[in-house]
């Protein structure tokens, strides 16, 4: 079943779209952010890609990160922070970058698209300030998916037919913002040639648009520090944030706790902001091993029906090395059983290894 929704201001004749109520995946937003404890050492992140100029002008991104370390009698120390702002074509071309801290290295991306190698190249170039670990190169790691993911500013508001027109060649070569969607068949979950969305992509032509439920706000009420400061975001915004919380463990014994929430969200026309996905984990790090302990993942909001069926694969990371976790991941975890934004989620577990140096002052 599905229907078509008009979406837009009163006063215009709107964007008609097609939604799939029935193949929905869950609909469970995180309503609060868990709170801070003594020992602990918090990462988040977000990068905001902003449409200022129209959905069909280059997207302004601007992204900041900062660790904060709560200390065993309860006071707070930021740590670290880091910020990127750029400038990215419709056809994903890195146009203007600029961060802090500042890393001239940096400037060698321009002109590549940020999608497909857009990895490879940052870790070609990666020198002190953006190594692995470091707050500025989970903001590079992350942008080609937060990059991706905006693409759902364009499909909601009803540009993506046009661009898709406009840049058709560019797109059989996966650069565009969405790629020609028989290629994109079993890449995960949700995008199983066999599942819902897919099998209404090869009987109508068209591709549904998901529509989550409102986005909670996450800050805490009791603690203004929960999260860092972002931006207000404006009609046509995408956020990808991140949170990490590294807890020390009790007296006798071995493994730190890990806490962690990932969240998508749009915001339309009208300024609602809606998530497109949710995750949270929880698990457990043995650091003198240099191992994950045991992961536990729970879908928040997730688009389509079949996209659940991913968090079994979180699993796979039980045990593994941190110092692999990373390739490891991106290698290994491909195909229908998984879900790409999960697979972040798990691959930024290995920056417990540079929170810990911070958290226990060995930096």
């Amino acid at each position: 079943m599905f229907d078509r929704r008009t979406v837009g201001p009163p006063a215009e004749a709107g964007t008609v779209m097609e939604v799939l109520p029935d193949a929905a995946g869950p609909q469970d937003a995180v309503t609060a952010t868990t709170r801070r404890r003594a020992g602990s050492i918090r990462r988040t992140t977000n990068i905001d890609t902003l449409r200022p100029d129209g959905l069909g002008a280059d997207a302004v991104v601007d992204a900041r990160a900062r660790d904060l370390r709560t200390n065993l009698d309860g006071t707070t120390d930021v740590v670290g922070t880091a910020t990127l702002q750029a400038r990215i074509s419709p056809t994903r071309e890195l146009l203007s970058i600029g961060t802090f801290p500042d890393i001239p290295a940096l400037q060698s991306l321009l002109g590549a698209s940020v999608g497909p190698g857009f990895r490879s190249r940052v870790n070609a170039i990666v020198t002190d300030g953006c190594e692995d670990g470091s707050l500025l190169y989970l903001l590079l790691d992350d942008l080609p998916g937060a990059t991706l993911v905006s693409g759902y500013a364009l499909h909601r508001g009803g540009a993506l037919d046009e661009m898709a027109a406009a840049t058709h060649a560019r797109a059989k070569a996966a650069t565009g913002p969405f790629p020609d969607l028989g290629a994109q068949g079993d890449i995960c979950a949700g995008w199983a040639s066999d599942a819902t969305m897919m099998v209404h992509v090869r009987g109508t032509g068209t591709l549904p648009v998901p529509i989550g439920p409102p986005a909670p706000i996450l800050v805490r009420q009791d603690d203004p520090l929960s999260w860092h400061v972002m931006a207000e975001l404006s009609p046509h915004a995408v956020r990808r944030r991140r949170r990490l919380d590294l807890v020390a463990p009790p007296a006798g014994e071995r493994e730190h706790r890990l806490d962690l929430h990932f969240r998508d969200s749009h915001v339309d026309e009208q300024g609602s902001e809606s998530i497109m996905h949710e995750y949270t984990l929880s698990g457990s790090v043995d650091l003198a091993a240099g191992r994950i302990g045991s992961v536990s993942p729970r879908a928040h909001v997730l688009p389509w029906v079949e996209c659940p069926g991913a968090l079994a694969s979180a699993q796979r990371v039980d045990g593994m090395e941190l110092s692999e976790l990373r390739s490891r991941v991106r290698k290994e975890f491909v195909g229908r059983s998984t879900c790409t934004h999960l697979n972040d989620s798990l691959r930024s577990l290995a920056d417990v290894t540079a929170l810990h140096r911070t958290l226990t002052g060995s930096a």
